[in-house]
């Protein structure tokens, strides 16, 4: 089995944040996507300092799909530059991530 990892996404609304859920999980390139309803980043942008209400989504999937995943956001996404973040999973719960692998479709050959 190969490596899993967690997504890190921000959204500026929870409707995107659900547009983008359901799409990442229809099409297999998350097994699961969380989404925590309001968080509040403070961030530089374009040379001031930004105060905004986000809603955060937590993908789990597969490394080897990150790079698909990525175009799909960004398709999606209203941001110029959206944060997609993977995070490796180093251990964990040998059935779930049987079940991430499962849950995911792997990449098809080009």
């Amino acid at each position: 089995m190969g490596l899993c990892g967690i997504v890190f996404m921000t959204a500026p609304s929870r409707e995107e944040a659900e547009r983008i859920a359901r799409c990442l999980v229809e099409e297999r390139l998350a097994a699961c996507v969380q989404i925590l309803p309001e968080i509040r980043s403070f961030y530089w942008w374009e040379g001031r300092m930004c105060d905004d209400r986000e809603t955060l989504l937590l993908a789990k999937t597969q490394a080897e799909l990150f790079h698909l995943l990525v175009d799909k956001v960004r398709q999606m996404h209203s941001y110029q530059v959206p944060e997609i973040v993977f995070v490796p999973i180093q251990d964990g719960l040998p059935e779930y991530l049987a079940w991430i692998h499962k849950e995911t479709k792997p990449q098809s050959p080009s």
